[in-house]
């Protein structure tokens, strides 16, 4: 069984980071049009084609006029303006208002621009031309984030002629040898250098630390030879590597087919987010002591002998780290990852094996280096007290990607990954009542059944809200004036006085009050559909409440054309007593 699960978990964890990228490709090519780009199709386009910028003097005053390419964008705090002649001064930049945008790549509010932008420069200069270094920074939509884009662009001020080049002129390259050593772009061994750091410093991401502390805790163990810790640490190489590079084939494998996909597009799926809270949940409770799931995977059993930990169990634990960093990919790391898509497939590849041997090579240098791992402290009780702590990085990890879900979805989503995980933990508790009643793993059972289920809704139940988040709104917010207004025409009028506490309310609009034949009622007979939300304290729903006598929700008033009184319907609904009676409101 410990097998089994061991197995199971790892392979999940893989399929979980590669199919994300052929569901994501799947809905982005049936997706609104604002990702769909400039080329005809959905591959990305080169930097310089994405963002074109026009440049025109106006007195002293230089004027930058950006196009965007149609599903890409600029960040207004990343344009940067210097002057390359020391005569020459530049005053402040003046930018235009763009639009607040949570940016995923420097997770945090940041300002952006689309379609198109205008940057002032204000300068002053005693010269007949001026140079000035203009860098800048976007991303697509679909998840790809450019490198800093450097220009150089030359105005002759008696002219009024303009040259804009991808490299500073000779005059400049003379006159500032320091600029123009930093404008070179950076090589493949540099970019290599970037991801094999960048690797490095994964493992002290709340995401990683818990796998990778426990695993190097392994070597704790007395009797365990430097050999076998060489090959364990091998084949832990090998599931981070390869994971890497498996991930990196199909993104490339997509991108070629003409999806736009990008490092950590699958991030932008909230069917994704949600399996990596599940993810989370259950290694926080294997740390925790909660769950059992076996000495391979993670090495999160209790630190047994050497001979009970196969070398699969190592390659999934590398397969399961790969896995669990995608979330903790740092922004620093954009350059060498930005530099790798847009070069060829092997030089792409190269970087991103680069990436996870740099997330390996901690571990690498504890199996290789006797001395390293002599050092660590003995095995002992406080390895399991150590474990369990390591537990609560991962429970904070899951409560980060809920808000994150909840901010890609709505608050409903959020309530139905926390049922799944509740159910989750009712699946596990199901399992090991079988495990103390000393029931076998292939004898059936009420209890096993019942774990079934409740992983089945545990899958189920964020699916259906993820289904229901792109439901267009069929209805208007209630207000007395709004209300007075419909019954001035006589219009027939349905209010529904609810709130997000009231679990009736709900299981109405559930069962009667959201279906497509509720929405087409509505529509073949013209009534108007107000909703009153009594979450908070609204004085107006409580004057409309007090008016029917009512002191509390939930309140459905339907009002017939015409100057009638309104018709109260049931406070339990069923949808053929709401359908008979908006059939009959004429």
């Amino acid at each position: 069984m410990k097998k089994f699960l061991k197995l199971s978990l790892g392979l999940v964890a893989l399929s979980l980071s590669l199919a994300c990228f052929a569901q994501l490709s799947l809905s982005q090519a049936s997706g609104a049009g604002d990702n769909k780009l400039a080329l005809g199709d959905n591959s990305f386009i080169p930097v310089e084609q994405a963002y074109q910028v026009d440049v025109s003097v106006e007195g002293s005053q230089l004027r930058f006029d950006w196009t965007i390419t149609q599903g890409y964008y600029l960040y207004r705090d990343r344009f940067k303006f210097n002057a390359v002649d020391p005569s020459s001064q530049l005053q402040p930049p003046i930018f235009q208002t763009g639009k607040i945008k949570w940016d995923d790549y420097f997770e945090a509010e940041l300002e952006v621009y689309y379609k198109s932008t205008t940057v002032v420069l204000p300068f002053s200069t005693d010269a007949q031309q001026i140079e000035i270094q203009i860098e800048s920074q976007g991303c697509a939509d679909a998840g790809l984030c450019y490198p800093p884009y450097k220009q150089w662009v030359t105005v002759d001020l008696l002219s009024g002629n303009v040259d804009i080049s991808n490299q500073p002129s000779a005059s400049a390259q003379r006159g500032n040898s320091a600029t123009s050593s930093t404008d070179t772009p950076l090589s493949l061994g540099w970019v290599l250098i970037f991801a094999l750091a960048g690797g490095m410093i994964l493992n002290l991401m709340p995401c990683v630390f818990p796998v990778l502390s426990i695993k190097a805790l392994s070597f704790a163990r007395a009797h365990q030879s430097n050999r076998s810790k060489q090959i364990h640490g091998l084949a832990y190489t090998a599931g981070v590597v390869l994971s890497f590079v498996a991930i990196a084939v199909v993104m490339l494998a997509l991108r070629s087919a003409g999806e736009a996909v990008g490092w950590g597009f699958q991030l932008q799926s909230p069917g994704f987010i949600i399996g990596l809270i599940y993810l989370f949940f259950v290694m926080g409770l294997a740390f925790s002591g909660y769950l059992e799931i076996g000495t391979g995977l993670m090495s999160m059993g209790q630190l047994a002998d050497s001979n009970q930990e196969s070398l699969g169990s190592s390659f999934l634990t590398g397969v399961l780290a790969t896995t669990v960093a995608s979330p903790c990919t740092a922004p620093f790391m954009g350059p060498a990852l930005g530099f790798a898509v847009s070069q060829s497939s092997a030089v792409a590849l190269l970087v991103f094996a680069f990436l996870g041997l740099g997330m390996a090579l901690p571990f690498i240098l504890l199996t290789l280096i006797p001395g390293l791992s002599q050092r660590l402290p003995k095995a002992g009780q406080w390895m399991d007290t150590f474990k369990q702590f390591l537990a609560f990085p991962l429970y904070l990890t899951a409560a980060w990607l809920v808000w994150v879900a909840g901010r890609q979805t709505s608050v409903d989503v959020v309530a139905a990954v926390i049922v799944g995980l509740t159910l989750i933990a009712m699946a596990i508790w199901l399992w090991k009542l079988n495990q103390a009643a000393g029931v076998k793993t292939w004898q059936p059972s009420v209890s096993k059944l019942l774990a079934a289920l409740c992983l089945a809704g545990a899958v189920a139940i964020p699916a259906a809200g993820l289904s229901d988040d792109g439901k267009e709104v069929g209805w208007e917010t209630y207000s007395p004036q709004r209300l007075s207004q419909l019954r001035s025409t006589g219009k027939p009028v349905l209010v529904n006085l609810t709130a997000d506490w009231c679990i009736t309310c709900l299981a109405n609009e559930k069962v009667a009050l959201s279906s497509e034949a509720f929405y087409q009622a509505l529509t073949d007979n013209n009534i108007t559909y107000m909703k009153g939300d009594w979450t908070h304290a609204d004085p107006e729903i409580t004057e409309l409440l007090n008016q029917y006598q009512r002191s509390g929700v939930p309140l459905y008033l339907l009002y017939p054309k015409g100057d009638g009184q309104a018709q109260i319907l049931p406070q339990i609904l069923l949808q053929d007593v709401v359908l008979n009676a908006l059939n009959s409101v004429n």
